[in-house]
């Protein structure tokens, strides 16, 4: 599997557990919500910026954030 589905499968993962829109991640990241959207399909290939964002919004480590087993 691509990495950019992989994470988006754990970005979507995080936040679902959390019970957190996508919406509700995006502000929390300071993100658009189309964005998240795009990581989460696998279509976005986004920076170390933004997975730190994503992160911090799903109040989780980047290393935890990044890992897929």
């Amino acid at each position: 599997m691509d990495v950019r589905r992989k994470l988006g499968a754990r970005v979507q993962r995080l936040r679902q557990a959390q019970g957190l829109s996508q919406e509700e991640l995006a502000d929390r990241a300071d993100l658009h919500r189309t964005y998240v959207s795009g990581v989460e399909r696998g279509v976005r290939n986004p920076t170390v910026t933004v997975l730190e964002k994503l992160a911090q919004g799903l109040k989780t480590s980047l290393p935890d954030l990044v890992s897929f087993e």
